[in-house]
């Protein structure tokens, strides 16, 4: 029964990958990593975002939904909406509510897989394309892309055990948004104990911030995210996934 369940533990840990839900994506808690969902993986999900972690446009709580497809096992794309509130200016009767949603398309392309003594490499960007003034890809402070980065991460895994696993992640990112300065290095470490194989705790720095938090899987689809900005700010989400081709 003891060798049952401890096969049945290490099975389960391969489907532990972290997402970064803040964005609908894959990563750490607020910043890009390397790692990459399975091919053919489907996530449904959404998030309560403290404003601390948002940008200058929303300053107050909000809320994200996204949809995320690995239908390559080297190509990730990712369509989220963040909630937007009305305002004096725009909507006076409707103060204080929902009544938008700012939409934004991300793309991660993996150019290296991991191997025993190289990293895996990730070439990404959130938010990538907006139609306002005249639509671009890169864009000034004027236009609505709020999220907008671009970024290359290194992700290096460290086996201690065979449940029990360390991360290293390392990432550059770049975006052009005065509001949302996310410019210079980040990255984190994350770790999978042993005695609770989908666990992953992650500390992580994003260029600005302090992070701490965690993510489990239950029962293989169930994905949990929980972040603390500063050591204060909380934010947290959950997903759904769906595996479209057998593992």
């Amino acid at each position: 029964m003891k060798r049952v369940l401890l096969a049945s533990i290490f099975i389960l840990s391969t489907f532990m990958l972290s997402a970064q839900l803040t964005s609908g994506t894959t990563g750490l808690l607020n910043s890009p990593s390397a790692d990459m969902q399975p091919d053919k993986t489907v996530m449904l999900g959404g998030n309560f975002l403290h404003d601390r972690i948002t940008p200058n446009g929303f300053p107050y709580n909000t809320y994200n939904y996204f949809l995320n497809i690995t239908f390559l096992p080297f190509l990730e794309v990712a369509y989220t909406c963040t909630l937007f509130k009305a305002t004096d200016k725009f909507v006076p009767e409707k103060k204080g509510r929902f009544v938008n949603q700012d939409r934004a398309f991300s793309v991660r392309l993996r150019a290296l897989t991991e191997r025993k003594y190289r990293p895996a490499i990730v070439l990404g960007s959130n938010d990538l394309y907006t139609q306002s003034n005249g639509g671009g890809i890169m864009t000034e402070e004027s236009n609505n892309q709020y999220f907008n980065k671009f970024y290359l991460a290194a992700t290096k895994h460290v086996n201690i055990t065979k449940t029990e696993q360390v991360g290293l992640h390392l990432a550059y990112q770049y975006n052009r948004r005065a509001s949302n300065r996310l410019n210079g290095f980040s990255g984190g470490i994350s770790y999978k104990p042993s005695f609770a194989p989908n666990l992953n705790l992650i500390v992580q720095h994003d260029s600005k911030s302090f992070f701490v938090g965690a993510n489990y899987l239950l029962l293989k689809h169930l994905f949990m995210q929980v972040v603390l900005q500063d050591g204060q700010y909380f934010s947290g989400g959950l997903a759904y996934k769906i595996y479209l081709k057998g593992k």
